[in-house]
């Protein structure tokens, strides 16, 4: 497949994805399983989760939510790879295609050395992200857009996110939701799930609501 035809394909993904609502009814906090229902021949195999965190704070909002949504999967059985990329040596994609979409990427640091191979070989891709200034931090942005050099091999998984903002307006959790469904469409992925924690400034107090038990709810799912 070259990269014209992916991008075809991967329109007509992004096309279906919206016509068929999803995330339409995607509301701050919710958390969305409805995509489990439909993916066949998983539910009762153990798979291969990996969990990408953005946050450079290790016992920060976004991490709880990591750890009881790895200790749900565990749980289930599921074998799960951490990669924290705010404590990585990692580079920006600089946009010189040397890799073809098909790798290798000319950085040799730890997410083509260490990481992306784990990317390739997961069934199920959960991106986990504090809120700042409405994305996702610049550390997970980074990863997402390493993906590049093996977008083919990286298509066609399950995906879940998991984000926690310090605000409670409609805003907060708008931009990352679009962005990760735009992503889910283009990378064929299928949404199992999402924690979307507004309002929680602090570990304190995201520990006092029912997010981390969705969370661990979310990785008992799988």
């Amino acid at each position: 497949m070259n990269r014209r035809e992916f991008l075809k394909i991967s329109c007509s993904g992004l096309i279906t994805l919206y016509l068929s609502g999803c995330g339409l009814n995607m509301q701050s906090g919710q958390n969305i399983t409805s995509a489990a229902e439909t993916v066949s021949g998983k539910e009762n195999s153990k798979m291969k989760i990996t969990v990408i965190t953005g946050s450079p704070h290790k016992a920060g909002t976004s991490a709880l939510l990591a750890d009881k949504f790895i200790a749900g999967a565990e749980k289930n059985g599921h074998k799960v790879f951490r990669f924290n990329s705010a404590f990585k040596n990692i580079h920006a994609c600089t946009g010189c295609d040397a890799c073809g979409m098909s790798g290798p990427c000319v950085h040799k640091d730890d997410i083509e050395t260490e990481a992306i191979q784990k990317f390739m070989e997961a069934d199920v891709i959960a991106l986990v992200s504090p809120v700042y200034y409405f994305a996702l931090t610049a550390q997970l942005k980074t990863v997402i857009d390493r993906f590049y050099s093996r977008t083919y091999d990286i298509n066609g998984k399950q995906s879940v996110l998991l984000a926690a903002g310090g605000s409670n307006t409609p805003l907060t959790m708008r931009s990352i939701a679009k962005h990760y469904e735009t992503l889910a469409g283009y990378m064929h992925w299928q949404d199992r799930g999402r924690v979307l924690a507004p309002g929680c400034p602090t570990r304190e107090a995201i520990a006092k609501t029912e997010y981390p038990q969705k969370a661990f709810e979310l990785g008992m799912s799988l």
